[in-house]
């Protein structure tokens, strides 16, 4: 009867193991159906993984056999075959060496012709280089400022003339204590020889610089000399008697009757001074002589300046006297 007992007992046991089995929550395996390996065919074809180097052949090769035919599968054998082939590919045969062609060997190319008349189109007609200097040109401008140093008066070279000294008179209040004998300003040469002081020949300068170049400009080329009609004299104002020692008694004074262009032409104040073109060079002029002269006297001043303009660089307390 025991015996009996256990069979019944281990026949339960048996019973309720399979039963267990069959309710277990292990998931069952999926059978292998076509229809999975296409999945799988389909998702290697359009893996991640990433496209061969350019210059790989080899990763090229593996590529190109994946994608030539779809992937079965291996066995633990061929698979493990695959694998040492991928890690250690054979080595690609040696390439022949290339020849070697040294100097010698090569033919001397032909030396292309240089087209210097195109080559020069790019050129500027006109280099921005400064052309070199004449030869002694350098010399000739230091000896010319030599010489106007050396002919110079009242410390400025712009100033030609000489040194006159003191010029005594017998009449009282006439005389120069340092006269200077100009005969050129700027450049610009004198009819006759003034002869006044330094102050007077520094205003005429300032005058012919600022005042009487620029109103003439470029007309008739320019400006070539200046018509002098008086400087030092020991005599009475307007030459009349009985009137004071003039300007003119002191060295103070200057005339200027007219000037005369680089065409030839002749501007003068008598019978100029009226006209349109000649008369507003004039009148250009004159109007900058007042301030840089004590006195400044013209046509419209009196009948005794009808024919030249009076400059003089006597002061007064009132300013500079302009008519």
């Amino acid at each position: 009867m025991m015996r009996g007992l256990v069979i019944a007992l281990m026949m339960g046991a048996t019973a309720a193991s399979a039963f267990n089995l069959e309710t277990s929550l292990r998931p069952v395996a999926r059978p292998e159906t076509a229809g999975a390996e296409l999945v799988a065919t389909e998702a290697l074809a359009s893996s991640l993984r990433p496209k061969a180097r350019p210059n790989d052949d080899h990763a090229a090769m593996v590529l190109a056999a994946i994608q030539a035919s779809p992937p079965k599968k291996l066995t633990d054998e061929e698979r493990a075959a695959a694998l040492a082939a991928a890690t250690n590919p054979e080595p690609a045969e040696a390439e022949e060496p290339k020849a070697v062609v040294t100097v010698e060997d090569k033919a001397e190319p032909e030396a292309e012709p240089v087209l210097v008349a195109s080559a020069g189109a790019f050129i500027l007609p006109n280099a921005l280089r400064p052309q070199p200097r004449p030869k002694g040109i350098t010399q000739k401008a230091i000896l010319r400022r030599e010489q106007q140093i050396r002919g110079s008066v009242c410390g400025d070279p712009e100033i030609q003339g000489t040194d006159a000294g003191v010029i005594l008179a017998s009449t009282a209040g006439c005389g120069v204590e340092d006269a200077v004998k100009v005969k050129s300003i700027a450049g610009i040469p004198l009819s006759q020889v003034a002869t006044i002081d330094c102050a007077t020949a520094k205003a005429l300068k300032k005058w012919v610089v600022n005042g009487l170049v620029p109103a003439v400009g470029s007309t008739g080329g320019g400006l070539s000399k200046i018509d002098i009609m008086g400087s030092y004299t020991c005599r009475p104002r307007n030459n009349q008697a009985g009137q004071k020692i003039s300007e003119h008694g002191k060295g103070r004074a200057v005339d200027i009757g007219g000037i005369t262009l680089r065409d030839g032409t002749k501007i003068s104040v008598l019978k100029d001074w009226t006209k349109q073109k000649q008369g507003k060079i004039l009148k250009a002029a004159y109007s900058k002589a007042c301030g840089t002269f004590g006195t400044t006297l013209g046509p419209n001043a009196n009948r005794f300046h009808q024919d030249h303009f009076h400059f003089d660089t006597a002061r007064y307390r009132n300013g500079a006297y302009c008519k």
